[in-house]
């Protein structure tokens, strides 16, 4: 449902060398990081505790043993959905705080097997966080937040794929998101995984030495999103999957019960 969100997403979030080019950000235009007001229908939160972006960077070039790749996730988020029993009528934003991005977290890079079987040291996780949040990239302390907001949810074939407006770092860019959604008593659930490029997003991927140390402009995003209705859920337990059809790039696969 959401460039790397989400992702998304971002997605965001060119960061995967330790090292970053010369800013080129303008001054914010507006509030940053503003989660748009939701239109009328039932509202649902995120839930930061059950939602997840997690982006997947990697180096490139001949000399891409000097560099590292990187598992990225955020675990802040906030925003809402609005439903109303119709997936092409559903409306959201969410809201990524620089602030909560993690870089490389052991158990995750566990997880994505043998691309980050590499153990970072301390200084290398805290190197790229700092230059990802930094002028050049994110510019963290003029836009503290990543934002994304639909600008339609369309239902071709089975599969769902929402239109995306994401705002990272003052650049404004158009996103289209494939994502499979559990919709169950009091809760919406979204997830998918999609390929990113930092190109598309405004950005320009790290380089050095004529390009002989660079970051892949692809980057790799995962997403779980988790909203819960505002008001108690009904006694009704049962739920309702809406498939993701032959989409290739959709992660995980329609579920049924609780959704939990």
């Amino acid at each position: 449902m959401f460039r790397s969100c989400c992702a998304v997403v971002l997605a965001l979030i060119l960061l995967a060398a330790c090292g970053a080019p010369p800013s080129r950000r303008s001054a914010p235009q507006g509030p940053a990081g503003a989660i748009q007001p939701p239109p009328p229908g039932a509202l649902y939160r995120i839930d930061p505790a059950q939602s997840e972006l997690r982006i997947l960077v990697y180096r490139a070039g001949p000399m891409a043993q000097l560099g590292h790749n990187h598992v990225i996730v955020n675990r802040s988020l906030g925003g809402w959905v609005r439903y109303a029993g119709s997936a092409s009528a559903a409306a959201f934003s969410l809201r990524i705080p620089a602030a909560g991005f993690v870089v490389d977290d052991a158990a995750l890079r566990r997880e994505e097997g043998a691309d980050f079987a590499e153990e970072t040291s301390e200084d290398a996780k805290s190197g790229t966080l700092r230059n990802m949040l930094s002028p050049a990239l994110l510019d963290a302390a003029q836009f503290p937040a990543i934002t994304v907001r639909s600008l339609a949810v369309t239902v071709a074939h089975g599969a769902l794929e929402a239109s995306l407006s994401v705002e990272v770092a003052g650049h404004e860019s158009t996103l289209t998101v494939p994502f499979t959604v559990d919709i169950a008593a009091g809760r919406l659930s979204a997830r998918g995984t999609l390929a990113v490029r930092q190109s598309a997003l405004g950005l320009a991927p790290f380089s050095v030495l004529l390009g002989a140390l660079r970051v892949q402009d692809e980057m790799r995003v995962k997403f779980e999103f988790v909203a819960s209705a505002n008001q108690a859920p009904s006694s009704d337990n049962s739920s309702r999957c809406v498939p993701s059809g032959a989409v290739s790039t959709v992660a995980g696969s329609c579920r049924s019960g609780s959704g939990t």
